[in-house]
């Protein structure tokens, strides 16, 4: 299992935020992990300094079909980027 270093702190609308620190080729463990957590709102991945690269909301009920060419292109993030973070949208 890869090191993460986590932030927590609190949304709007009782949202919680996290964010996670992981090297590009932990990247896309980390994000199936957080998806098989479930509850997550939006997915956030940013670079070292902190500039948003991607965004992906989203809903209950998202499997299978439609998260596949999300980790696709994480997957392909992940092959050009160092460390990065990723930023994470909870439901209350």
């Amino acid at each position: 299992m890869p090191k993460t270093k986590k932030n927590t702190s609190s949304g709007t609308a009782g949202a919680t935020k996290e964010e996670f620190k992981v090297n590009g080729e932990h990247l896309l463990e980390k994000v199936k992990q957080l998806i098989n957590e479930g509850n997550i709102r939006k997915i956030t991945i940013k670079d070292k300094a902190g500039k948003e690269l991607v965004t992906f909301p989203l809903t209950i009920g998202v499997v299978g079909t439609v998260i596949a060419p999300i980790l696709a292109a994480i997957g392909a993030l992940a092959a050009l980027i160092g460390e990065c973070t990723i930023s994470v949208e909870r439901e209350g």
